[in-house]
């Protein structure tokens, strides 16, 4: 059938509070223009993120009544970690209460000031942890990855080239190689098996740990299959395998590709580091085998890694992003090309071409789609990443809008919603204003900034 289903039912329901346009307006208004400063009920379509909004499925929620909440040696952990290993091949899992605490400890024991840590693509919360170290975080995306416009089947490949180079002029100062599958930050772009075994050996070639961002590993797995030469008859499972077979550890947002509300973990095969990381975790998250997660959470994780993995799930998952992303295409939106696995990227910059970078395009989509239309969704440009460490600001490489769907949440009705109230923006795009920063935190400041809107 050429109809691509949702594989699942619904079961339980959640009512959505229709708001008016001029509600949005003052909403938006009292909320300084940031959209993470909305109440989640004053929105009719929540895109801001795909990271534990998923509807969890109802083995997941039987999971939930096997949790046990013993502190130390919960057999809900040994379900989580055989789950793990089941699909990531490695000798020390680690629980933590979400990716960005792999993060914090992976970095706290290998940043540090003139540390250098390059990526294909850092994102906003990694980036923010090496920083926070005093170390730096380097992007080293191939050129194909930079044109959103542009048709390539691997965008978030890593540029080996650039990686050699980095290596060899920085070999002392860099502590690991990362890469993050798939390429968030960069249209949601995957990876090719053929680009992390290159990554991989490069790093080793220098002595230097491989690390995966793994949040959205089982997306980047459909991708290699459907789209490199030689995978296409392989199971997402063995894919899978075979890219973490490749590294020496990852850092992981079970809230991604894990269908869980919370969680992550940090894996590792060295020994001595995952001690100390282990030893980092007791100082700020709790002990090993539950890592500041509840029992039940580790069993929903446990089911969840299970679920990922369906390819009826993945073809249903990614075309629903092909659907919108080709429906704006035909609206002369400019979207991402192709469609990236969790999100519709838009480029705002080429499509709002008379708001200059500084005053932030990106933003003043988003905050129209929401007006309009009631969709939140989030700016990744140049209010993300365009402040350097030492608080000069210039344009980040492009300003996207983020339209992060929700795992197994909404329909294809609401996926109409969103191109009709592109429809409608296209009439009156050329009236929408840019805006400045009126107020910001020092790090990570999109989250609680707020902006002005310029006249």
């Amino acid at each position: 059938m050429k109809t691509i289903i949702e594989p699942f039912r619904i079961k339980t329901v959640e009512p959505i509070r229709l708001t008016t346009q001029s509600e949005r307006e003052s909403l938006i208004k009292a909320a300084f223009y940031n959209l993470f400063a909305l109440h989640s009920d004053d929105v009719l379509i929540d895109l801001l993120t795909d990271s534990g909004t998923s509807a969890m499925s109802s083995a997941q929620w039987a999971a939930i009544m096997q949790g046990d909440e013993s502190y130390a040696g919960s057999p809900s952990f040994d379900r989580f970690e055989k789950a793990v290993k089941h699909l990531m091949p490695f000798n020390h899992i680690i629980p933590t209460h979400q990716g960005r605490a792999a993060e914090a400890i992976l970095f706290s024991l290998l940043g540090g000031p003139g540390k250098m840590v390059p990526s294909n693509t850092h994102f906003d919360t990694t980036r923010g942890n090496i920083e926070a170290t005093g170390a730096s975080a380097h992007d080293l995306i191939i050129a194909e990855g930079k044109d959103p416009s542009l048709d390539y089947p691997f965008k978030g490949n890593m540029d080996l080239k650039q990686l050699e180079t980095f290596l060899s002029e920085h070999a002392d100062s860099t502590p690991c190689v990362m890469t993050t599958v798939t390429n968030n930050a960069g249209g949601g772009q995957p990876v090719s098996l053929e680009n992390i075994r290159a990554t991989a050996n490069l790093a080793k070639q220098y002595g230097k740990p491989f690390i995966i961002d793994g949040c959205r590993f089982a997306e980047n797995a459909y991708f290699i299959q459907q789209r490199e030469s030689g995978q296409e008859n392989r199971s997402i499972v063995d894919i899978v395998r075979d890219t973490f077979s490749c590294a020496d550890g990852m850092i992981m947002s079970a809230k991604k590709d894990a269908f869980a509300n919370i969680g992550g973990w940090l894996a590792l095969n060295d020994d001595e580091l995952a001690n100390a990381a282990r030893n980092r975790l007791i100082q700020t998250e709790g002990f090993p085998t539950y890592g500041d997660l509840a029992g039940r959470d580790l069993d929903a994780i446990a089911q969840g890694l299970k679920e990922i993995v369906d390819e009826d799930y993945l073809r249903y998952r990614i075309r629903t992003n092909e659907y919108i992303s080709e429906r704006l295409d035909a609206l002369g939106v400019p979207v991402m090309k192709p469609a990236g696995g969790h999100a519709v990227f838009v480029d705002a910059r080429k499509w709002l071409e008379h708001i200059p970078p500084l005053q932030y395009p990106g933003q003043s989509l988003a905050i129209a789609l929401y007006e309009v239309g009631g969709i939140r969704s989030c700016e990744i440009g140049t209010v993300m990443f365009g402040r350097a460490v030492d608080g000069t600001e210039s344009p980040a490489t492009m300003d996207l809008v983020r339209l992060a769907m929700p795992r197994r949440v909404y329909t294809q009705s609401h996926a109409d919603h969103i191109v009709e109230v592109f429809a409608e923006l296209a009439t009156s795009k050329d009236t929408l204003v840019g805006y400045r920063i009126n107020e910001e935190p020092v790090a990570m400041r999109h989250f609680t900034a707020k902006f002005v809107p310029l006249s």
